[in-house]
């Protein structure tokens, strides 16, 4: 009968201190959930609107929000509504906010080596941040911006863009460059969504 009873307590003190480890971590810094090689497809109408990868995906909880983050980089590509290719955007670390105040709006926030691409209408910027507000479907940055373009190269602090990089406005601009003459008989091609055979130049 004495061993039973040993057995038992040791068991009861064994648990108490798996509770007390338990009761140590900080959930705004564990993640509570991993995915690796994370693919997930976003639909509209039945059309794919935007597909998105990252190898890593981690899942945190605070009091204030629950968050997504992706360490090792993400790669986010929009669509159009005929299901071209329209924009690619890939960073070096992301985070998606959902914060749980019903004020405040959902964000995706992305860092290091951020690259901006409409592949349609050939036109790139290179950052360090960019922040999109899934509400006003809206992408933005204060920091330094390079953006290049057919009509030539310009840089600034600050930019605007819709989610699918189109009409975007740089702030702040300054020395900058553009095409003055270009060539009005040059074929460009969108080699991402082009079906056919390529012409002879």
């Amino acid at each position: 009968m004495l061993a039973i009873t040993a057995v038992i307590a040791s068991i009861v003190v064994s648990c108490k201190n798996r509770i007390g480890e338990a009761e140590k971590l900080d959930l705004g810094k564990t993640p509570t959930q991993r995915i690796y090689d994370m693919f997930a497809v976003q639909t509209e109408n039945g059309a794919v609107a935007m597909r998105i990868e990252s190898n890593l995906m981690e899942h945190y909880d605070t009091d204030t929000a629950s968050f997504d983050a992706f360490p090792l980089g993400l790669s986010v590509y929009g669509y159009t509504e005929e299901g071209l290719l329209e924009s690619v955007i890939v960073a070096d670390d992301a985070r998606h906010i959902v914060p749980k105040a019903k004020d405040r709006d959902e964000i995706w926030e992305a860092f290091g080596n951020v690259i901006l691409h409409n592949v349609i209408e050939q036109e790139t910027m290179e950052t360090d941040t960019i922040y999109w507000d899934q509400k006003t479907k809206e992408i933005y940055t204060d920091c330094y911006v390079k953006m290049y373009s057919r009509q030539g190269f310009l840089q600034g602090f600050g930019m605007r863009s819709d989610d699918h990089v189109r009409n975007s406005i740089l702030y702040k601009p300054f020395d900058g460059y553009g095409v003055v003459v270009q060539d009005s008989t040059a074929v460009i091609i969108d080699s991402v969504n082009f079906i056919g055979p390529f012409p002879k130049k």
